[in-house]
C-alpha cells in the first residue's frame, strides 16, 4: 500500500506531469455537471408543476425517460451513439464536441442530475403551504413574483435533505466517466491495478477517495441545513 502511494500519489491527488490528477477531474465533473443540472432543474420544476399540460407533459417525459433508463447507457448513448451520426460528424461544432469524452461524461451527467433534481424541486414546490401563496396573493404580488420571493426559495430549503442525496449519488455516479476515457479517480486507479496488478491496494486507495469526498459533501450540506432550516426547526423552551 505503501509503494503504490508513494509512485502513484500524485496521479490520484495532485498534478501528474501535464495532466489533471483524477481527484481534480472527479470534482470538476461533479461541480459541472451539478452546476449545469441545478440552474436547468429550477425552470424546469417550475414547468413540472404548472396547470399548463404544454409545459408541464414535456418535462415529464424528459424526467420520466431520464430517470428510467441507467446512467451508463445514457453515458454510451451519447459518448458513441451521437458521434455514430451523420450530421454530428459533419457539423463543425458538433463534431468538436462530441469528440472530446470530457465533454460527453458532463453533458450525460447534466442531463441525469438535471431530471432527478427536477423531481425534487417539483415536489418541494407542491410541499410549499397554501398560507403561503395566499399571503402573497393578497399582497398582489404577481405570478413570477411569488416564485421568485415566495414559493421557489422556500421551495429550495426544504429540498436541501433531498438535494444532498443526488449530490452524493452524483459522485458515485461519476465512477462510469472512465467509459469515455475520462482520466477520473476510478480511472487512475484502473490503471494502477493494470500496472501493479495489485487490485485491493490500488481500489481500496480509490474507494478511499470517495468516502473523504462524501462525508465533506455531507458536512456541507449540514451546516446549510442548520442555516437554512432553521425555521424548520422546533422552538426551544
Amino acid at each position: 500500500m505503501i509503494a503504490i502511494i508513494q509512485e502513484y500519489w500524485q496521479a490520484l491527488l495532485f498534478w501528474d506531469g501535464f495532466r489533471l490528477s483524477g481527484l481534480v477531474i472527479t470534482l470538476w465533473l461533479l461541480a459541472a455537471s451539478i452546476a449545469i443540472g441545478f440552474v436547468c432543474a429550477i425552470p424546469l420544476a417550475v414547468a413540472r408543476v404548472s396547470a399548463n399540460r404544454w409545459l408541464a407533459r414535456p418535462v415529464w417525459l424528459f424526467t420520466y425517460v431520464v430517470r428510467g433508463t441507467p446512467l451508463y447507457v445514457q453515458l454510451l448513448l451519447i459518448y458513441t451513439g451521437m458521434y455514430s451520426l451523420d450530421f454530428v460528424r459533419s457539423h463543425g461544432m458538433l463534431d468538436s464536441f462530441f469528440r472530446s469524452g470530457m465533454n460527453c461524461a458532463v453533458l450525460a451527467f447534466a442531463l441525469n442530475t438535471c431530471a432527478y433534481t427536477t423531481e425534487i424541486f417539483a415536489g418541494a414546490i407542491r410541499a410549499t403551504t397554501y398560507g403561503e401563496v395566499e399571503a402573497a396573493r393578497a399582497f398582489g404580488l404577481s405570478k413570477w413574483t411569488q416564485y421568485r420571493q415566495i414559493i421557489l426559495p422556500s421551495a429550495l430549503r426544504r429540498a436541501i435533505p433531498a438535494y444532498s442525496n443526488e449530490v452524493i449519488l452524483m459522485l458515485h455516479a461519476t465512477t462510469v466517466a472512465f467509459t469515455a476515457t475520462v482520466a477520473d479517480i476510478l480511472k487512475v486507479a484502473r490503471d494502477i491495478n493494470a500496472a501493479t496488478y495489485e487490485s485491493f491496494q490500488a481500489f481500496g486507495l480509490a474507494a478511499l477517495l470517495y468516502l473523504v469526498l462524501s462525508f465533506t459533501l455531507v458536512w456541507m450540506f449540514r451546516q446549510a441545513e442548520r442555516r437554512w432550516m432553521a425555521f424548520l426547526r422546533p422552538l426551544e423552551h
